[in-house]
C-alpha cells in the first residue's frame, strides 16, 4: 500500500495545471513524493522579489501560476529585463553558487520552492531530472538570444508583435471567436508591457491601435487580445 506521503504528493501533482510541462514531468510517483518532501508551495504578490542578482543561490523554483521577470542591473544602476518566466518554467541556478539575475513577480504568482542544496542532491540521484535540466538550460539560452534580438534590433512595432505572439503561445488561448482567430487575456498592464519592452506606455497604446487598424489584431476589451491575422503578425515580427 502506498504511504500517506506518496498519496498526498501524487494527488497534489496530478491536480497541478502544469504537471505535464514542468521539469518534474518525467518523474514517477515515488520520485515525485521524494521531491515534494523537500519542497514547499509559496504564493507571491505582484512586485514581490524571490531572488536577488549576485546573492548566494539558496533557492530554485518551478512556476505554477503567474508571470515573473528576470532582470539585471547595468553599470549605471538601471534595470535591464532579461526575459519573462511563465507557468511550467524553472527558476534559479542548480549546481551554481550565485544567482545570475533578479526575479520579481509581475503578477500574483504561485511557485514550488526548493532549497538548492536539497534539489542538487536529488537531481544527482535521478538522471532523468538532470537530463530535463539540461534541456531547459538550452531552451533558456535560445529564449535569451531571441529576447536580446527583440530588445536590441527591433523597432517598436516589431517588439509588440513579437510580444503578442509569445503571449499567445505561453499564456494559452482562452477562447476562439472564429477559425484562425486566437483570443487571450493579457496578464500584464500596458505600463508593464512598456517596461518589459523598453518602450513608453504611449508607444504601446499607439502600436496596439495601429495593429488593430491594420487588421492584425482586435481589442474587444482593454486586456483582451484577438489575433486576427497570425501570419501577417509573424511576418511583421520577422
Amino acid at each position: 500500500m502506498d504511504s500517506p506521503l506518496l498519496q498526498r504528493s501524487s494527488s497534489f501533482c496530478q491536480a497541478c495545471a502544469i504537471r505535464n510541462r514542468a521539469i518534474c514531468a518525467d518523474l514517477d510517483d515515488g520520485e515525485i513524493a521524494i521531491l515534494n518532501s523537500i519542497g514547499r508551495r509559496r504564493m507571491l504578490a505582484a512586485g514581490e522579489q524571490i531572488m536577488w542578482e549576485g546573492e548566494e543561490a539558496i533557492l530554485v523554483a518551478n512556476v505554477i501560476e503567474g508571470i515573473l521577470k528576470l532582470s539585471t542591473q547595468t553599470a549605471d544602476g538601471k534595470e535591464q529585463i532579461l526575459g519573462l518566466v511563465y507557468p511550467a518554467d524553472f527558476l534559479g541556478r542548480p549546481f551554481g553558487q550565485t544567482t545570475p539575475y533578479g526575479v520579481e513577480a509581475l503578477t500574483d504568482a504561485h511557485v514550488c520552492v526548493f532549497q538548492r542544496a536539497d534539489f542538487d542532491r536529488f537531481a544527482r540521484e535521478h538522471p532523468r531530472l538532470e537530463h530535463k535540466l539540461l534541456e531547459r538550460t538550452l531552451s533558456e539560452l535560445d529564449r535569451t538570444r531571441r529576447w536580446m534580438l527583440l530588445l536590441g534590433r527591433m523597432n517598436a512595432e516589431q517588439k509588440l508583435a513579437s510580444f503578442l505572439l509569445e503571449m499567445s503561445e505561453r499564456v494559452g488561448q482562452k477562447g476562439c471567436t472564429a477559425p484562425g482567430r486566437e483570443q487571450f487575456e493579457l496578464p500584464l498592464s500596458r505600463q508593464q508591457i512598456a517596461d518589459v519592452l523598453g518602450l513608453t506606455i504611449e508607444t504601446v497604446s499607439r502600436q496596439l491601435s495601429k495593429l488593430r487598424k491594420d487588421g492584425l489584431i482586435d481589442l474587444p476589451a482593454r486586456r483582451e487580445i484577438v489575433i486576427v491575422a497570425r501570419d501577417r503578425l509573424e511576418e511583421l515580427a520577422g
